[in-house]
């Protein structure tokens, strides 16, 4: 399965259209590296997984491993953040701008050859 079919495969046009916002910004912050499902979840990786990603009831899950979150910390204090997850609400915009920066710092600190 691609990142695209599963994409397709939710049911709430509105998640599909933060799904596919979501992965056109990490393929475009991070366009070398590889696409998966891993997890079950959308996954770039270089060498090792670098950023996953999938939808909740009421959240958009991030999953950038703990340095980009430790790095990025004062620009997620208003969201749920715990180790390896930041969760952005529904109801709050989508801060892609943000998404694609966390992406990049992932890909700096876990890509390999």
């Amino acid at each position: 399965m691609t990142i695209a079919d599963y994409i397709k495969l939710q049911d709430d046009a509105e998640i599909k259209e933060i799904l596919e916002k979501v992965y056109n910004t990490i393929k475009e912050a991070i366009p070398d590296a590889e696409e998966c499902i891993s997890w079950n979840m959308p996954t770039f990786r270089k060498g090792r997984n670098l950023i996953h990603f999938a939808p909740a009831k009421k959240h958009l899950g991030i999953y950038p491993g703990p340095e980009p979150i430790e790095e990025f910390a004062d620009r997620l204090s208003g969201y749920n953040t715990s180790k390896g997850a930041i969760q952005f609400p529904y109801n709050k915009e989508i801060p892609y701008e943000l998404i694609a920066e966390i992406a990049k710092c992932s890909y700096k600190h876990y890509s390999k050859d």
